[in-house]
Parts: structure tokens; C-alpha cells; sequence
């Protein structure tokens, strides 16, 4: 991914979040942050069991769409624990 698919990965997460804003689902907290490479991106969400609501946004799925032609490489989805936070998950 270079800086230009970057740029367009940047503008469809904020529109993803635009729309999340007006739709507010319940149960689902979301961040993503762009590294220091100014390339990369880390997307984190706690969602409700077995229920992923970014799937019913329009935004999260034009993000999606040609994901593959923008980026270097495919996402890595895994699945964790919280150990903790502050101020970050409700």
C-alpha cells in the first residue's frame, strides 16, 4: 500500500465512522489507527457475541470493497482478551 491507497483508506474509515456516529450501535466499540508509516492501520472492535454490526454498515462495506487492490497485503484478523484499559472500551 502506498501512500495514495493510504490517503483513500483513511477517507472510507472516517466515513465509516461518520455513519457508526448516526446509526449508533449497541454493544459495538470501534477505533482504528494509523500507524507512524503512514501506511498502516490497525483496527480494533469489541463487539456483542457472535454479532458483528460493522457488517450491517454501508460505509464498513464500501471500505471493504476492492480492500485488496489498495492494500499490501490482506487484513490478519485474530481474536483477543482484554487484559485492560482506561478510558478506552466501555
Amino acid at each position: 500500500m502506498g501512500p495514495e491507497t493510504a490517503e483513500e483508506n483513511q477517507k472510507l474509515i472516517e466515513n465509516t465512522f461518520a455513519e457508526l456516529a448516526q446509526t449508533c450501535p449497541e454493544g459495538l466499540s470501534y477505533a482504528a489507527f494509523r500507524l507512524g508509516d503512514g501506511v498502516t492501520f490497525v483496527h480494533v472492535g469489541v463487539m456483542p457475541e457472535g454479532i458483528n454490526p460493522l457488517m450491517e454498515s454501508a460505509a464498513f462495506q464500501e471500505f471493504q470493497r476492492a480492500f485488496g487492490e489498495r492494500a499490501a497485503s490482506g487484513p490478519i484478523a485474530s481474536d483477543a482478551v482484554l487484559v485492560g484499559s482506561y478510558g478506552f472500551v466501555r
